[in-house]
């Protein structure tokens, strides 16, 4: 039997889900961590605030009313939105000792709270076809995503700089290289330009980390495998997840 695009569409699309929702689990070991140390300690709230917002967007974008035949977008950004928020609730019962740790995380979340009501109230309001609502929503999606993938910049300048990959995981980096990839497949059946603007430089992150992991991987100083090490606060981006 030869599946048809739709079909081929919804099967890349949950793999996608799959990869997706092992990038949003990343952070756990950070998490796991802070539980039971009770202790934030150096880490910051404010990757996780970020996928917040941009998983509200997301899956505001996927919606029937801004852009038709979008459901796996939807679902796993809802997933997305779930786990970072019980990160944040972890982060927040156990910030006490770190200075405006729990204000920041407040803060953050009603920053984002009125600002993506006022976006939506917009769309809604204004807005009358999907294709105005798509446009509007879509770009937004893909602002904050190219924010977000500034971050890795900077691991990867590190790594070039030291010639070490020590604070770059590969399989992280695989990760975000496969979730990039199969989403910008998903985004190019049907022609999804906001998703492939985000996917496409999601991929591009990818390899391109994989590539400075094959140069500086020999040059890397090994470590006793029994030194604790802390684990890594990953900054994840909605249904681009990288």
């Amino acid at each position: 039997m030869v599946m048809n695009s739709h079909s081929i569409r919804n099967v890349i699309g949950i793999i996608g889900n799959v990869i997706s929702f092992g990038l949003f689990l990343s952070p756990v070991p950070t998490f796991y961590r802070i539980i039971k140390n009770k202790a934030v300690e150096d880490f910051s709230p404010i990757p996780y605030i970020a996928i917040v917002l941009n998983c509200i967007f997301w899956v505001f974008y996927g919606m029937p009313f801004v852009h038709p035949d979008s459901l796996l977008v939807v679902t796993i950004n809802s997933v997305g939105l779930g786990l970072a928020l019980i990160y944040l609730a972890i982060f927040y019962t156990y910030a006490a000792k770190q200075k405006n740790g729990r204000k920041k995380v407040l803060l953050g979340l009603s920053i984002e709270v009125i600002f993506a009501a006022i976006i939506i109230i917009i769309t809604m309001t204004t807005l009358h076809t999907d294709k105005k609502r798509s446009l509007l929503v879509g770009v937004i999606c893909d602002i904050f995503n190219v924010c977000m993938y500034v971050s890795p910049l900077t691991v990867m300048k590190q790594v070039i700089t030291t010639k070490s990959v020590e604070y770059m995981p590969f399989y992280l980096s695989l990760t975000n290289f496969l979730n990039g990839s199969i989403w910008t497949a998903y985004a190019l059946i049907k022609f999804d330009i906001y998703m492939l603007v985000s996917n496409g430089i999601g991929a591009v992150s990818g390899a391109a980390q994989l590539i400075l992991y094959a140069i500086y991987y020999r040059t890397t100083p090994k470590h006793n495998d029994d030194a604790p090490q802390k684990p890594t606060q990953i900054q994840l981006s909605g249904a681009s997840v990288a």
